[in-house]
């Protein structure tokens, strides 16, 4: 038996009951932090199930707002829209995307109207609208930045229009966060806040959002880096952050989430802004589909994961577990 001093410091002490464990956690996770990615689809009463992403569906407007309005009561703060547009509508200037009658305006406007205390977050990108699936519109072969930026000014004020609360530039066109803030500011949304995808990087881990949206196949062989950043970098993550900050940018975010966690505690600390993290498709599929086959438990693992980025710094997390985590974090 040891007597005396030693050891005169015992971390485990703080370990040792579950209250007070809780009582010395840094960083607890939260309903708080939760952002729910919700795809949506034309129809009425109609659920798809994603083969890509197991236990995710894609939602009509009807069905979308019943499950925004459980997610609403759990607590759950916002809720982003992803619009899987009918293939007939898709073009290689993306016309639609600035129809004020899209897919995505007539959601935000349902849920605006049936919904109460969620804020809605809209994706400004070109790829759900286009015939290549690119970010933006193509010439020569390139993706160009000024027209793209131009486009997604429209896009922008129209899901304003709709009710936007919040606008997620994702696109990675260089000016696009300040344009953006100009043409709000023009139409008169000064309110309308800017969730930037300001580190997104040309990851391996989009594939399966890439085929729910139904955009794999548009994108075909190509790919997008020549305007997502390379995944070897950090230095130029701060600067295209701190670039989106100085034109107008509310919030920040790190996508993908798991691979970048060094990035989402670079930014935290650097620049001090709000900092949110995307565990994107391929982190959900990894974890969901790994459980599935009995060699993980799913809960438990998810629940780490939304804890590691609480723990890198991130302010909030969009996950296609929020709704999952919140009843979790609730029920105990």
């Amino acid at each position: 038996m040891h007597t005396g001093s030693f050891p005169r410091t015992r971390m485990r002490r703080n370990r040792r009951d579950d209250w007070s464990r809780r009582l010395v956690r840094e960083r607890p996770l939260g309903v708080d932090d939760l952002i729910w990615p919700v795809f949506v689809q034309e129809g009425d009463n109609q659920r798809t199930p994603i083969p890509a992403m197991p236990g995710v569906e894609r939602l009509s407007i009807d069905i979308l707002c019943e499950e925004v309005g459980r997610a609403a009561e759990l607590g759950i703060p916002a809720v982003a829209l992803f619009p899987i547009v009918d293939p007939a509508t898709k073009s290689e200037e993306a016309r639609e995307a600035t129809n004020p009658e899209n897919l995505v305006c007539r959601a935000v406007r349902a849920l605006k109207e049936r919904v109460k205390n969620i804020g809605v977050i809209c994706d400004v990108a070109l790829d759900p609208f286009t015939s290549h699936g690119q970010d933006g519109l193509v010439r020569d072969g390139y993706v160009v930045n000024d027209e793209t930026v131009a486009m997604l000014q429209k896009q922008a004020v129209v899901q304003a229009q709709a009710g936007c609360d919040v606008i997620a530039p994702s696109d990675m066109m260089d000016g696009r966060i300040g344009a953006v803030r100009d043409a709000l500011d023009r139409e008169g949304f000064i309110h309308t806040r800017i969730m930037s995808y300001a580190a997104k990087y040309a990851s391996a881990y989009y594939g399966p959002f890439r085929h729910a949206m139904d955009t794999a196949r548009n994108l075909g062989a190509a790919d997008k880096r020549t305007y997502q950043m390379d995944p070897g970098n950090s230095d130029e993550a701060v600067r295209e952050a701190a670039l989106d900050l100085d034109e107008g940018a509310d919030m920040l975010m790190v996508k993908p989430g798991m691979p970048y966690l060094d990035i989402v505690r670079r930014l935290k600390e650097e620049l001090r802004a709000p900092t949110y993290v995307y565990q994107v498709s391929g982190e959900y599929a990894m974890l969901r589909s790994t459980a599935d086959l009995g060699r993980l438990d799913f809960r438990a693992a998810m629940l780490e994961a939304l804890a590691g980025f609480k723990r890198a710094g991130a302010d909030g997390i969009l996950t296609y577990s929020a709704v999952d985590a919140a009843r979790w974090l609730k029920n105990g």
